[in-house]
């Protein structure tokens, strides 16, 4: 029998829509799934006589036949949770794999755990490379934005297979390309999860804006997202956030209307957010946007405060046309600005770990197929091929005029919402950030002097070379 390209391990819904996308580029595929205890069900041979059946995929039931079953040097895609399971199964993989042989993990892994598999491969003589996947259920099964990076040894064996199932930008390029070494792959996924968090908690904002200063329903806030959709904002969240205010169920009633809002999250913001502070980098939207759904699982507490403290109803009356316009100006720039951040902390973490990271080649790579594909990252793609060694995208010519312009609506609309008693969170915190981040003298002399004042902890003077140190005898 003729042997497999490529094994995937992991029947969960993005494994067995990238089985599928495999096979329907012609890749021969083998799959197995680990049995889990008081999970005997089968899932590879459900999986192989409903979806996989005459897709030419091979199931396998055992993990010895599976591993046989590839041709050399075998590629294993692992597709299971991130954590333990994936260190399981490497351990259980090495006793049947030989030198040369290549893992890749395709989940969230967290990226100092995918810098050590790469080291510990490397020492049994294999290869381990980390794949950052996004794009979803239909991203899996259509094209997703794909970010390996591991073992460059495994580069050329692996790349006509992770660009095929990659989906294509609309000049035709596969938005596949290598990252870099070590974790740098599941690093830059994980900057893309935390971007994303940022940009789902920001379009929620200026939903609730929308519902509370205009009093708009469903289908008006369906039709404002459509048409923005259509101009600078144009991007996969802004489309589907259209798409689910329309969306109603059997009875008649919006589906959105009766989700409880509590939610959820997997961890990959919280990472983002704790690197961010191991490099001293300010990410602020992102980190908002964590503590916004850390504070929206609290449901209970806010039940209870909201009865404590309850906020009067002002019933404002704005112009609809005036703050359509100028939301729609305030979610630009603030977007623009939780972009910059997740770039500048990726620019950070290329020189702390020594991954020379392309910021325009991943800018190209998030203009397809993943979750945050918007219409301006060819201009960030552009900005950086440009002046590769920018030190902030805001620096760039035309995204700081365009934040400068929005900056007087941006803070007017800021300003609405907050005398009106709404919660933005993650648009205060944008701007907030981009005060700060263009103001020439801050507040934090003050704060150095009250650190010296009670801990010695010295300063550094106005008048005096960066790196002296004084102490002031303040008593």
């Amino acid at each position: 029998m003729e042997k497999a390209d490529i094994g995937l391990i992991g029947l969960g819904v993005m494994g067995q829509n990238l089985a599928l996308n495999l096979a329907g580029r012609g890749w021969k595929v083998v799959i197995w799934n680990r049995t889990l205890p008081g999970k005997e069900e089968n899932v590879v041979a459900d999986f192989m006589a409903n979806r996989a059946k005459g897709k030419g995929i091979i199931g396998s039931n055992e993990l010895t036949g599976f591993v046989e079953a590839l041709k050399s040097p075998r590629v294993i895609l692992l597709m299971v949770q991130a954590g333990a399971a994936v260190d399981e199964l490497i351990d259980s993989l090495f006793p049947l794999l030989d030198k040369g042989d290549i893992i890749i993990d395709g989940g969230n892994s967290y990226f100092e755990d995918t810098e050590r598999r790469v080291k510990t491969l490397y020492d049994k003589g294999m290869y381990f490379v980390g794949c950052g996947i996004s794009g979803g259920e239909e991203g899996a099964l259509h094209g997703a934005s794909v970010m390996p990076g591991g073992a460059q040894e495994a580069w050329p064996i692996v790349r006509p297979i992770l660009r095929s199932i990659a989906a294509k930008a609309e000049d035709g390029t596969p938005c596949c390309e290598w990252i870099g070494p070590g974790g740098a792959g599941h690093y830059v996924k994980m900057v893309h999860n935390g971007i994303e968090y940022g940009d789902m908690q920001l379009i929620a904002e200026i939903y609730y804006a929308m519902k509370h200063l205009l009093a708009l329903k469903n289908e008006q806030m369906a039709d404002v997202f459509e048409q923005w959709n259509k101009g600078r904002l144009h991007s996969y969240l802004i489309g589907i956030t259209s798409a689910i205010l329309r969306h109603k169920e059997q009875g008649g009633g919006y589906v959105v209307d009766n989700i409880l809002d509590v939610a959820g999250q997997k961890g990959t913001g919280r990472w983002s957010v704790a690197n961010s502070m191991e490099l001293n980098m300010s990410l602020d939207v992102i980190a908002g946007a964590v503590f916004a759904r850390n504070l929206s699982a609290e449901k209970n507490l806010r039940m209870l405060m909201a009865n404590a403290y309850v906020h009067t109803e002002n019933r404002p009356v704005y112009h609809y046309q005036d703050t359509v316009a100028g939301l729609e100006t305030a979610l630009y720039a603030a977007r623009l600005t939780g972009y910059a951040q997740g770039f500048a902390l990726m620019r950070a973490a290329g020189k702390r770990y020594g991954w020379k990271l392309d910021l325009s080649a991943i800018a190209l790579l998030w203009r397809a197929g993943c979750i945050i594909r918007s219409a301006f990252l060819s201009d960030m793609a552009e900005a950086w091929r440009h002046t590769p060694d920018l030190p902030h995208l805001l620096l760039d010519k035309h995204f700081g005029q365009e934040v400068a312009r929005a900056l007087p609506v941006w803070k007017k609309y800021m300003g609405v919402m907050l005398k009106e008693g709404l919660a933005a969170p993650v648009l205060s915190a944008a701007l907030n950030y981009y005060l700060g981040l263009t103001t020439r003298h801050s507040s934090a002399n003050l704060i150095q002097a009250m650190r010296d004042y009670f801990g010695a902890h010295t300063f550094e003077r106005v008048d005096s070379l960066r790196g002296e140190f004084f102490h002031e005898h303040w008593e």
